[in-house]
This record gives C-alpha cells, structure tokens and sequence, in this order.
C-alpha cells in the first residue's frame, strides 16, 4: 500500500469520535506513513476493550465464588443442557483449553461441591461430570449477572449498531479461522 489510510476509523464513518487508538495512528502516519495501521485501528481497539472489560466481568465471577476458568467450566456444562454432564475431553474441546487446564479446573470444582463426577458405562478412564444442584444455580445466577453487566457495556450502542458489531465480527472471527465451535 503506498499510505495508510491517513484518517480514522471515526472521522471516516464521520461521526468525529477520537480515542488512544486514534492518537496511535496519527502518531505512526508521521513515522512510518507508508505503513497501513487499519489493522490497529480494529484489532487494537478489541484488544483494549476485552482487557478494559475483564476485571468488571472477573468481578462477578470473583462474587460467585469463581475464577474465569471455574466460570468456563460451570458454564459450558449449564449450556451443554439437561443433565448438564460432559466428558471431560468433550468440556476441554468446547472450553478450547489442553485436558490439562480442564483437569485442575475440575479437581477445584469437585472440591468445591459445584460439579461431580458420574459412573460411566463405558470408558472408566474418563468419568463424565456433571453440576451439583448447588453448581447449577451458582452457573445460572453467574451466568445472568454476567450477561447484566455485558450488556450495560454496550449501552452507548443502538440495538442495530450492536448487530452491526456482532456480524462483522462474526465475519473476522470467521475469516480467522478462530471462532469459537460446538464440538
């Protein structure tokens, strides 16, 4: 490319908005102006609202008694449905953590009274678990307060500016290969 886009992501929309990412740009047009830092403009803002986002959603989690990855895990097994029971390698593909990670997030859980593990009749190797009564109500109160939150930080969006966002980084996401599956 022989210039980067020279304007911002918000002064081409026109809507006149500036934030650090902005300021970052203007700042490598000067330097490097043959770089094109539209990447900048989107991937650095993701990066900056995911970690501007965590400790409010740590938070929640943190109330409940949980850690992101006990979060993980309660939740993938409240959405997996009735009777809320995975293998352990069916949970550590969906999560898209090694078996490793899974295993000390379960030893935790287990300990913690929120999931058990459940006789199998099949591989005795890999008992499925499953959540407690107490893991299912603490998973679906943490899930809700979550999704609370989530969506007041998205309150400066209109409902058609927030589906905007959703689909064109479904696009990305897609485009990257990196999408979370349902395995």
């Amino acid at each position: 490319m022989s210039r980067h886009l020279d304007e911002n992501i918000g002064e081409l929309a026109g809507d006149g908005l500036q934030d650090g990412i902005d300021a970052r740009r203007a700042q490598w047009a000067r330097e490097l102006p043959h770089v094109d830092t539209r990447g900048m403009a989107i991937l650095g803002r993701a990066r900056w609202i995911t970690l501007a986002a965590r400790p409010k959603i740590e938070a929640i989690f943190a109330s409940y008694g949980l850690d992101t990855g006990e979060a993980d895990v309660l939740f993938t097994l409240l959405r997996s449905g009735p009777p809320y029971r995975l293998r352990p390698t069916e949970l550590y593909k969906s999560m898209m953590i090694s078996s490793g990670g899974a295993t000390n997030r379960i030893v935790k859980l287990v300990k913690a009274g929120l999931i058990r593990q459940v006789a199998s009749d099949g591989d005795g190797r890999s008992l499925p678990v499953e959540l407690t009564e107490e893991g299912l109500a603490r998973a679906r109160e943490a899930f809700e307060a979550d999704m609370a939150v989530e969506t007041l930080m998205l309150e400066s969006l209109s409902w058609d500016e927030q589906a905007q966002l959703a689909r064109l980084l479904r696009k990305l996401a897609l485009s990257l290969g990196s999408s979370p599956s349902l395995e």
